[in-house]
């Protein structure tokens, strides 16, 4: 075999392990994903049971502490998933049922009733003990310290091992490609010791001197830059496309537990009583604790969180301390939304926007509230002039044109300006 084809084949082996190494720098640029759980779990039925348990369950219950109900670590191991999807969906049915657990539980935590989550599905339901049985296996953070052996001592969950893999990864492709380096070396010294034998080609490469800028105009190398510069062009790509702000269904835990399905729609408070502005302003303002205290400096005990989500709200208004209240719908500051002009002129239900709120515990971006989702709803939402002087001229103009055949039937928002630009950018 020539030197010429053996170099041939050493440049494809180290541009494989080039390109390898490029791939393995760059996922760990682009924060790789995380290794699969420990016990054979199924890392997205983990991820999405966190989401689920942070939106529904963080009010009442903790993994590794007691909060208004009991701690959930290895809940799995004290009851099986079929009964644990029965009392999700329903504690009250499995409590009036006799069932002897869920009754002493029931005592334990001063007849506290837990929501009811009906409309869970089993596999939502298994996502959650999926999520609950491998945040199990973690060290709580206020226990670190002695995990980790003293003061300041730290102790990483033991099932990750990421970080560790990528490393090795990286060390044995960094010495495959050393040795492959030593092994071209030797090579092409013992052919220079026989040089004579040798035909004028390969004589040609293995006496050519080493150049940088060969190296740097060499297809091998100017193919892993391009590779490896696409791999981080399209993971910031991807970053930017995340972070425009389409937040749909986002549900962020709340400092307070607090139910809008019982306030507004079992006890029918009206939207308007604590988002002040919602019928006469552009924001529909977060309610201060001094409306709370309107009804909470009498009822002291909730049917659904007991005392302690009250006494917190007692609490800030004793300090003159605000609730921190986490927003859940925004808007960017270069877009103009008045809410008034919607509820008010536009008579708008507050469920067209934001959904069944009176049926949510946990209250979540129902729409995605972009621009095209507002564009569109100005095209096919009617307009209703009807005995408003302000729109009488509008709607003459307007029958005018379906009478001569220029639009078909009624005024829509699209039709008094509602998809002009400066309407909401100026």
């Amino acid at each position: 075999m020539s030197f010429k084809i053996l170099q041939n084949r050493f440049s494809r082996l180290t541009f494989l392990v080039l390109l390898t190494l490029s791939f393995s720098f760059s996922n760990s640029i682009a924060d790789t994903a995380p290794a699969p759980a420990a016990g054979g779990s199924d890392p997205a039925m983990v991820a999405d049971g966190k989401n689920l348990f942070e939106a529904n369950c963080t009010a009442c219950h903790a993994v590794h502490k007691v909060k208004v109900g009991p701690a959930l670590k290895d809940v799995k191991k004290r009851r099986d998933i079929a009964w644990i999807k029965k009392f999700v969906r329903g504690s009250q049915n499995v409590i009036k049922s006799g069932d002897p657990y869920a009754v002493n539980l029931y005592k334990q935590y001063n007849n506290t009733e837990m929501t009811a989550f009906p409309s869970f599905t089993d596999k939502e339901i298994e996502s959650i003990v999926a999520y609950i049985t491998e945040e199990s296996k973690n060290v709580p953070q206020e226990n670190k310290a002695a995990v980790g052996g003293g003061v300041g001592g730290s102790a990483a969950p033991a099932n990750d091992y990421s970080d560790l893999i990528l490393i090795l990864t990286i060390i044995t492709l960094v010495l495959v490609a050393v040795t492959l380096i030593v092994f071209m070396t030797v090579i092409r010294k013992y052919l220079r010791d026989r040089e004579a034998s040798l035909d004028e080609d390969d004589k040609e490469i293995v006496n050519q001197k080493y150049s940088l800028s060969a190296v740097l105009k060499s297809k091998i190398f100017i193919s892993i830059v391009v590779v490896l510069f696409t791999c981080i062009a399209v993971r910031s790509c991807w970053v930017g496309l995340m972070s425009v702000g389409v937040e749909q269904n986002y549900a962020p835990v709340q400092p307070i537990p607090f139910s809008h399905k019982q306030h507004a729609g079992d006890m029918k408070i009206d939207c308007g009583y604590c988002h002040t502005g919602v019928y006469r302003g552009k924001q529909a303002n977060i309610p201060g604790v001094n409306i709370c205290m309107n009804c909470h400096s009498q009822v002291k005990e909730g049917s659904r969180f007991g005392k302690d989500g009250i006494a917190l709200v007692i609490e800030h208004y004793k300090k003159n301390k605000p609730v921190q209240w986490v927003r859940v719908h925004n808007l960017p500051d270069l877009a103009y939304f008045n809410h008034s002009q919607h509820t008010v002129a536009g008579g708008l239900d507050c469920i067209k926007c934001h959904g069944q709120i009176d049926s949510m515990e946990v209250v979540k971006q129902y729409s995605n509230l972009t621009m095209g989702w507002c564009i569109n709803c100005h095209r096919e939402t009617a307009v209703n002039g009807k005995d408003n002087a302000y729109y009488d001229k509008l709607l003459k103009v307007h029958d005018e044109k379906v009478a001569a055949g220029i639009r078909k039937g009624d005024m829509k928002v699209e039709h008094i300006g509602g998809l002009e630009c400066s309407k909401c950018h100026y």
